[in-house]
């Protein structure tokens, strides 16, 4: 018997009583073979049905505050020292950042996550942003606000709850080990202080990775288990878009095929928490992308922080093609594209399709 048919069963049963899942066994799912694919596809989303059916939660990113970061992660196209080609401002009004949330709100987000760049906030980019949620909610009293501001200090997190934020975002990105080879500003220790800050001040806790850094599969395994750790309720699993003027320009490290094994491990390991399909996932998915949604039971609508994602027309036809529903209830309608009578190749003197 292959690692992979005897890993999975051990998985799902301790899914089923809720003990933690051995690593071994994790690695074995990111390490199957591809005609075991499909079995792993499938035990993980039997997990994602048993807890959240057919619902999908939509959410949209505000990027509140863009580029010149000082700190020097390599991932990131808003790093110091970035030569990248994104956006580049400082904060917005609250008006606009109401306005942007509003835009999410209408193409069926019932979270809105407003983002800024840096290394954390001072006292007054929180007031200034706990404006902007109460702002958000005023308008929106249905809707989740998520913050995301970088690394926390003290009190922070209660302000943002008071100003009504839902969930504080911050991603470990990559393994303990793994760490210093994509940041050196700041520490692990950093970010889960940060976590547990949130946790603390009551917020929901989210956390999550970015697959494609350099990491190995025994990486990936202990990021799955350190969130099931930290007890966070949102996991965004992001993979790299590896832009050009950083240091991991041109780094294409992942299949489709793989990206898949990685969302289904990630579920193996937290079966009950909601996991997201973030940015990246277009460029490493792609026609995986439905098949992720069996897996994962949230998904980022729109566009990402400093990189385009599909149309959001798109994105609701790619969850109403997989006969999911968002969270809220609400229909969407299946794509239909009308047929293109051919006008190209054979028969023409157009350039033909091959």
């Amino acid at each position: 018997m292959s690692d992979t048919s005897t890993a999975l069963p051990r998985l799902l049963e301790a899914a089923d009583t809720g003990a933690a899942p051995d690593a071994k066994d994790l690695l074995a799912v990111l390490k199957s073979p591809d005609p075991e694919l499909m079995d792993v596809v499938a035990a993980a989303s039997r997990l994602r049905y048993r807890h959240f059916g057919n619902r999908v939660k939509l959410n949209y990113l505000v990027n509140l505050k863009s580029g010149l970061c000082p700190e020097n992660c390599t991932y990131c196209s808003q790093r110091l020292g970035s030569e990248a080609d994104v956006l580049k401002y400082t904060w917005l009004s609250t008006d606009k950042a109401a306005e942007a949330a509003k835009a999410g709100v209408a193409g069926g987000a019932s979270r809105v996550c407003m983002v800024a760049s840096g290394r954390g906030p001072t006292d007054k980019d929180v007031e200034r942003v706990g404006e902007a949620i109460e702002q958000v909610k005023r308008e929106n009293p249905d809707v989740e606000v998520c913050a995301c501001l970088g690394l926390l200090k003290e009190g922070q997190a209660r302000r943002l709850a008071e100003a009504g934020a839902d969930a504080y975002n911050h991603n470990v990105n990559t393994s303990q080990r793994h760490y210093d080879d994509i940041c050196t500003t700041h520490t692990y220790a950093d970010r889960l202080e940060t976590v547990e800050k949130a946790k603390g001040a009551g917020l929901s806790p989210c956390s999550g990775l970015i697959a494609g850094m350099g990491e190995d599969d025994e990486d990936l395994v202990d990021v799955a288990l350190q969130l099931r750790e930290s007890d966070v309720d949102s996991i965004p699993v992001n993979f790299l878009l590896p832009f050009d003027g950083t240091p991991l320009e041109g780094t294409w490290e992942l299949t489709p095929r793989q990206c898949l094994r990685i969302v289904a491990m990630m579920r193996l390991a937290h079966p009950a928490t909601e996991i997201r399909l973030a940015a990246g996932r277009e460029a490493h998915l792609r026609g995986y992308q439905a098949t992720a949604l069996h897996i994962a039971n949230s998904i980022f609508l729109g566009d990402y922080l400093t990189s385009e994602g599909q149309a959001a027309a798109a994105d609701r036809e790619l969850i109403a093609d997989a006969g999911l529903v968002p969270e809220e209830g609400n229909t969407l309608e299946e794509g239909r594209s009308k047929p293109q009578p051919r006008k190209r190749g054979a028969g023409t003197e157009a350039a033909p399709n091959a």
